[in-house]
């Protein structure tokens, strides 16, 4: 039974929309910041090759220099030591980057809490009301940061003890790396660890655990809102830069609008 001729007319009358969820790329985009003596990756600087002038009269065209982590970007194993032996960008499997998206809205706990921590409990708690998290699945963090999004120093929320945003804690993070459905972990923060988890033990456990066994990381997501908690398929286009740690991504999100096919 063929199934792409029914996807591809639902597209086209709008019964799926298609929602995405990536930052906009640009010279002001927030990237992460490591304190000293720790190097520091770039965000994105054009220079331009030709314009419609004589360099080239009829097109336009620029030259980029961009971190592999900059803006909403994928984390591929090789980002991590712990993954220092998995897989390069170039390597992930295509239908690894396709999946359905589960939601975890802890949108008001952030606000209270900058420094919120998900536990294994929250997600237990979420199998339990909503089923086992489906296979080949992305668990989305939603909790609101990406209001801050156009605001470098909200979105970092950096102080003289470092930064501050919600993450997983060291178990959650595990927890996440070991359930067999899991094929990603995406955040609307700079980052896929806490703010404060390069003080866990081990620093930063979401990197540590997930990368380490063969999960990616998507991070600075938007529009979190517009998804349904089950039901969204996620569409992760990372640039296959061969032996390349991560890459800028454009993150797309496939949504039943209510009420289509009735």
């Amino acid at each position: 039974m063929a199934v792409l001729p029914d996807l591809a007319r639902a597209l086209s009358t709008g019964d799926i929309e298609v929602v995405d969820l990536t930052t906009p790329l640009g010279r002001d985009t927030p990237i992460l910041r490591l304190p000293d003596p720790f190097a520091n990756t770039v965000g994105l600087s054009m220079t331009p090759v030709s314009a419609y002038d004589q360099a080239g009269p009829a097109w336009a065209w620029n030259d980029l220099r961009v971190g592999e982590h900059a803006g909403t970007h994928l984390d591929a194993p090789v980002h991590w030591i712990t993954g220092r032996d998995g897989r390069s960008v170039d390597r992930i499997e295509p239908a690894r980057l396709v999946g359905p998206a589960a939601v975890l809205d802890f949108t008001a706990e952030a606000e209270a809490d900058a420094d919120f921590l998900l536990e294994p409990e929250h997600l237990e708690r979420w199998e339990a009301e909503h089923g086992r998290l489906p296979e080949n699945c992305w668990v989305l963090f939603r909790t609101g940061w990406s209001s801050r999004g156009d605001d470098a120093e909200r979105f970092l929320n950096a102080d003289e003890d470092g930064l501050h945003a919600p993450g997983p804690s060291v178990a959650a993070a595990e927890w996440l790396a070991v359930h067999p459905h899991v094929s990603g972990f995406g955040v609307e923060t700079v980052g896929i660890d806490a703010g404060v988890a390069g003080g866990f033990d081990p620093p930063f456990p979401a990197h540590h655990h997930l990368l380490g066994r063969d999960k990616y990381g998507l991070t600075s997501l938007r529009q979190l809102d517009r998804l349904p908690v089950l039901g969204a398929q996620l569409v992760v286009a990372p640039l296959p830069i061969v032996g390349g740690t991560g890459s800028p991504a454009r993150v797309l999100a496939l949504v039943e609008r209510d009420g289509a096919g009735a």
